[in-house]
């Protein structure tokens, strides 16, 4: 076992909390863990990690030798993976959104796999902050603003929150032509809350395009995405969807696009990953084949907002 490998079976027994979870990431044994870890204790003259039967714990020096060595692997994220030539292997867990994750990360998940028979993968499609750390994820798609955090990212685009419903129930509807507007209409919502929920617009007459949220009460809710859609493309009201969720049916006339002038900038699109981890090559493959994939799809998508019809 060369030290460069120890290092990366150290940091995954931490990040998981155990020998044997940090053995199963990379496909290895227990006994391999705790010869890794043996052997940079050895190199380094003193204990770095306390076991229990309960947890793992660092040493102060264990938490010095753990931060250089994140920095290590971190830095090879940009260079061939470890094992470079040998074939892409490895269980991969992976996040995203629920409607996302299916309309664009899966089939393109997919294909990976059939290139890359030796890997595995378990996918979590949900619509919450996973901790990727505490929850043993090796990488995530986000949309949304990154704050503050020790993990690594690479933005791959944007995706606009539009205002839109179908032609059959504008034909009807009444005027609109600001947010304030939105209490004469039929709103379908995402949230079942009892007490409505919020739609957030950006003020084309302020500086700084002042955010301004409005309350809705909606005469539908539907606690999914895709069936929220639906409702709105058989009639029954506006809705505030994300561009990729209905590029094509405004691309075809199913639904019209509204307010564009009122709508928030866009929300960037990111794979997130704990630090060190695309240095595997399982994962710095994933990494490769959808980063590419995911942007050219997302600029396809923006390019088709600066074309379809609008209502203002």
């Amino acid at each position: 076992m060369d030290r460069l490998e120890a290092m990366a079976l150290f940091v995954a027994a931490v990040d998981r909390g155990s020998l044997a979870a940090a053995a199963k990431r990379y496909g290895r044994s227990p006994a391999s863990v705790t010869r890794a870890v043996a052997l940079l204790e050895r190199d380094a003259g003193e204990t770095l990690l306390l076991r229990s039967t309960r947890k793992l714990s660092l040493t102060a020096s264990g938490e010095h030798h753990v931060t250089v060595w994140r920095d290590v692997l971190e830095k090879l994220e940009h260079l061939a993976p470890i094992g470079a030539g040998a074939p892409v292997q490895g269980n991969i867990v992976l996040t995203a959104p629920e409607l996302f994750g299916r309309v664009a990360v899966l089939p393109l998940l997919e294909s990976f796999l059939d290139d890359h028979p030796l890997v595995s993968a378990r996918v979590l499609l949900m619509n919450r902050l996973v901790n990727l750390i505490g929850e043993g994820v090796d990488l995530a798609v986000r949309l949304a603003p990154l704050g503050d955090s020790s993990l690594r990212a690479i933005r791959i685009g944007a995706v606009r929150t539009l205002l839109c419903a179908s032609p059959e129930y504008l034909d009807k509807a009444a005027p609109l032509t600001t947010p304030a507007d939105l209490e004469h209409h039929a709103c379908i919502g995402l949230d079942v809350a009892a007490e409505g929920e919020r739609w957030t617009f950006a003020s084309p007459t302020t500086p700084a395009r002042k955010r301004r949220s409005v309350r809705v009460q909606p005469r539908l809710s539907i606690s999914n995405a895709a069936a929220a859609i639906d409702a709105a493309l058989r009639g029954h009201g506006l809705i505030q969807a994300r561009s990729y969720q209905i590029v094509d049916a405004i691309a075809d006339g199913r639904l019209i696009r509204l307010l564009p002038e009122w709508e928030e900038p866009p929300v960037p699109v990111h794979l997130v990953f704990p630090a060190g981890r695309a240095s595997h090559g399982s994962v710095r493959a994933l990494i490769d084949h959808l980063g590419p994939a995911l942007r050219r799809n997302l600029a396809d998508v923006e390019a088709s907002m600066r074309v379809v019809p609008t209502i203002s």
